[in-house]
């Protein structure tokens, strides 16, 4: 379905396009996937450790003029010593996605119980002692990734189907 402005909704106009997006598609699905697997045995791995927050802020993200939407992300930076060496980490959750929120005060709620300057508790993977995170849970960041890479995949195929 095309209009003036050219922008076009039937997908790829080859099966090699076709083939593209679903690759594409599938490859942020696995990485969604991959990082989910990776957060859960963090979690489940995990040791304590006394950390200090040194800073505390919400990022703004304004976007571009086509997609107007902002978005607020909570970052933090601890200081922890473990097995008499000091790291330095910016990890909420366990995940490699940070997660993201729609209005600053979501934003805000997610690092509500840390004030710059005080003690509190991160956790690491004694395998890997330089990556530390605050939340000894699992985010959903890999999830949505898991599923924006599947619907991609899902209408590509379609799309390839129709190709043939």
């Amino acid at each position: 379905m095309d209009d003036d402005s050219g922008f076009n909704i039937d997908g790829p106009d080859s099966l090699a396009g076709a083939a593209l997006y679903i690759m594409i598609g599938l490859a942020i699905a696995s990485y969604g996937g991959y990082d989910y697997i990776q957060q859960t045995e963090a979690v489940r791995d995990s040791v304590q450790v006394d950390a200090t927050i040194t800073e505390l802020t919400i990022e703004t993200d304004r976007r571009t003029s086509s997609n107007p939407d902002t978005e607020y992300e909570p970052t933090v930076e601890f200081e922890y010593t473990y097995s008499g060496t000091e790291y330095t980490g910016t990890k909420i959750y366990p995940a490699d996605f940070e997660q993201k929120f729609e209005t600053r005060s979501a934003a805000e709620s997610a690092v509500k119980s840390y004030e710059q300057g005080t003690e509190t508790t991160a956790y690491i993977e004694p395998d890997e002692p330089n990556d530390a995170f605050l939340r000894n849970k699992t985010s959903n960041a890999p999830l949505v990734a898991m599923g924006i890479g599947g619907v991609f995949t899902l209408l590509s195929a379609i799309s390839a189907v129709r190709k043939i």
